[in-house]
């Protein structure tokens, strides 16, 4: 009987659902439809104003995207939630600016709306206007203080794929409406050199094909307005294809003419594919463009022309390719294998495509073969006379003084150095041998060895050397310092951080501070972020623990030995070198009087030692051999520091060696870290700390 009860309930619930499911449906097409009659019959009836149908449709969002105000109001006022977001993160205010309805716009906006507010997908009500080239509504939008150079947002995930960064200009050049792009530009101020997250401009995206389609006779006035307006020509889409080449891709004669005519043009850049503008003029049968880039200078020793025009069977084609000498370039067999485990597959698609030669210098400004992004240009990679670098792209008068810095790095073993350089139509490519990861990519890959002191030490030796030159770098970021094949370090400055240090200690202060901060994510692996990690993320009693902390407070306290003297720390001695030290201490107050003695055990009394109890911890029948030596006196060693001095010293003197093994095995030595003068024998003396 119960289980009948239950499945009644239980068909009962599931009818009551289906129904409800169908009345919101019921109420959503009769909102889409117009049919106002139905919708005031279902809310008498108790349809319910916030119920959700397929992707999250609410019937507010579907009143609003009919464009029926009167019906907005009237939701509104039955209690529909104006907040509420379809699946895909869309707000009645967003569907509201593709719709173009100023009047629901502004009636909606006085419910609170964050005007910048994004769906799921980083659109903004601002973008979708743009992107429907509804031009009222943008206004509207612009005065209530819309964001026109926002660009969307996008998960770190999606980023690294290069999604996101469009902005509202690319929407309205993507979308061929002309109207629209004059207006953001003219009335907005919207930046026409503002690039996605593929590296793609507003002229870009005018070029590319939209999927309802947008006339010739709209490219070539979007272009046009771009161009004068100083649009990059030379930027590229994500195949790494310039305006030219799209352009010439459209057979879009007038805006090819208009590229052409720019002083700055490059026209002979390829793509990925490594096609040029003429290679692709010459393929489509362009012959009124391939006349024009010819005229102007296009290279026609590349690939096989001729073969393709006469593939096309187009003998005029060929004519004009044989008067402006193209001749055929044969391909060889090539076997080359970059050193470059990183790169790899990037350096392989660059040595295979064509480019046109910077003077020895190969190189494709496009996303793929970018390797980082900096303030004061990109770095991508290249091949300068065959060998492996990365490229650093500036404008020539940035570049210049950039050379002349780096030109003073030559001699200097952990600066970055510039390889060699190359100048070509006002910018300069400044090469440098290439490097496969930088500090925090190195400090995160679990299959890396980690020699952290040998890291520290060339870390040290990199900002010793630049404050040589006479300049603190005032950002030393693990993303700053370079690590090429052998794991050698460098440190380099691509955002222009740099000051110089003339009479300003506080940068090279700076400089110590920031170096302490980095110290301390080197030896906790880079696990947290560099301004996170704190102390307490050290393993505590780790070798060597003491040592680095009390280095790290040496910098961070802005010590008076400075960076030269901190360069000699203990933390960055050997083994052997402490042991040494440990012996020359003992040497040092061997011969000094008992009084003495007392005096330095007394001025150590306030000091732990490493091992207080270091009689009972060493191995008895090695301190039964020290404490009774053959033809020796007897020694009875106490717990006093002195005493561990003299056992220390007298180990290494012994003649059987294994003793010195056995007690560096046993007992590591934690040494001491500053030094002071005896009061009685005006001596160096160290003191012991664990």
């Amino acid at each position: 009987m119960e289980s009948r009860a239950r499945s009644q309930q239980e068909a009962s619930t599931m009818s009551s659902m289906q129904r409800a499911e169908k009345v919101a449906s019921e109420l959503n097409d009769a909102l889409r439809y117009g049919q106002r009659e139905k919708v005031l019959e279902l809310l008498e009836n108790g349809a319910d104003v916030n119920s959700k149908v397929e992707f999250g449709w609410t019937p507010l969002h579907s009143a609003v995207q009919s464009g029926d105000k009167e019906m907005v109001q009237l939701l509104l006022a039955k209690g529909a939630c104006p907040h509420t977001r379809k699946d895909n993160g869309g707000t009645v205010f967003i569907e509201a600016a593709m719709v173009g309805n100023v009047e629901i716009l502004e009636l909606l906006f006085g419910c609170g709306f964050n005007i910048n507010d994004s769906d799921n997908n980083g659109f903004t009500a601002f973008m979708e206007a743009a992107w429907y080239g509804k031009e009222e509504a943008l206004r509207f939008l612009h005065s209530k203080g819309a964001d026109v150079n926002l660009g969307r947002t996008a998960s770190e995930e999606k980023k690294k794929l290069g999604k996101g960064g469009k902005t509202a200009l690319m929407d309205a050049c993507l979308g061929g409406h002309f109207s629209v792009v004059k207006t953001l530009i003219q009335e907005m101020g919207a930046d026409v050199n503002i690039c996605d997250n593929e590296g793609r401009n507003a002229l870009i995206h005018a070029l590319k094909d939209y999927e309802r389609g947008k006339s010739e006779s709209d490219v070539f006035e979007i272009g046009h307005f771009l161009l004068d307006r100083g649009v990059d020509v030379n930027c590229k889409d994500e195949a790494g294809k310039t305006a030219l080449i799209l352009a010439v891709q459209r057979k879009n004669t007038s805006l090819v003419k208009a590229l052409l005519d720019r002083d700055d043009i490059n026209i002979d850049a390829a793509g990925e594919d490594g096609q040029t503008a003429l290679m692709v003029a010459v393929e489509r049968n362009a012959y009124d463009i391939a006349e024009m880039l010819c005229k102007k200078g296009a290279r026609t020793d590349i690939e096989k022309l001729i073969a393709v025009a006469n593939r096309n069977r187009a003998s005029e084609m060929a004519c004009l390719l044989l008067k402006y000498n193209t001749r055929f370039v044969p391909t060889k067999p090539d076997n080359w294998e970059p050193k470059s485990k990183r790169w790899s597959q990037q350096l392989q698609s660059l040595h295979k495509m064509y480019r046109p030669m910077i003077g020895k210098l190969k190189v494709f400004q496009c996303v793929p073969q970018r390797i980082q992004s900096a303030s004061q240009g990109d770095i991508y990679l290249g091949l300068y006379d065959g060998m492996e670098v990365a490229v650093w792209i500036h404008r020539r008068a940035e570049g210049v003084k950039e050379k002349t810095f780096l030109d003073q790095c030559g001699s200097c073993e952990h600066l970055l150095k510039l390889f060699q350089s190359e100048q070509e139509k006002g910018c300069m490519y400044l090469c440098f041998p290439l490097w496969e990861k930088n500090l925090e990519e190195y400090l995160q890959d679990p299959e890396d060895q980690k020699d952290y002191k040998g890291i520290l030490k060339m870390i040290f030796q990199a900002v010793r050397e630049l404050h040589s030159l006479g300049f603190a770098h005032q950002a030393l970021h693990p993303k700053n310092f370079l690590i090429d094949l052998g794991g050698k370090i460098y440190l380099a400055d691509f955002d222009n951080t740099r000051k110089l240090t003339e009479s300003k200690t506080e940068l090279i202060n700076k400089d110590l501070e920031n170096l302490s901060k980095l110290m301390l994510y080197v030896l906790t692996g880079g696990r947290k972020p560099l301004n996170e990690v704190t102390t307490e993320d050290m393993a505590a009693g780790s070798m060597d623990y003491e040592e680095a902390l009390d280095l790290i407070d040496s910098l961070a306290s802005r010590d008076e030995r400075g960076l030269e003297g901190l360069s000699k720390h203990p933390y960055f001695w050997s083994k052997q070198k402490k042991f040494n030290i440990l012996k020359n201490i003992w040497n040092k107050i061997k011969d000094l009087t008992d009084d003495s003695k007392d005096a330095f055990n007394t001025l150590n009394a306030g000091k732990p030692i490493p091992y207080p109890n270091w009689t009972e911890q060493i191995d008895h029948d090695i301190l039964n051999i020290m404490s009774n030596p053959k033809g020796g006196k007897k020694f009875f060693y106490t717990k006093r520091i002195t005493d561990l001095l003299r056992l220390i010293r007298n180990l290494d003197e012994h003649p059987d060696k294994r003793y010195l093994g056995i007690w560096i095995m046993v007992v590591p030595i934690h040494i001491y870290l500053h030094t002071c003068a005896h009061p009685q024998t005006h001596v160096d003396v160290y003191i012991l700390l664990i």
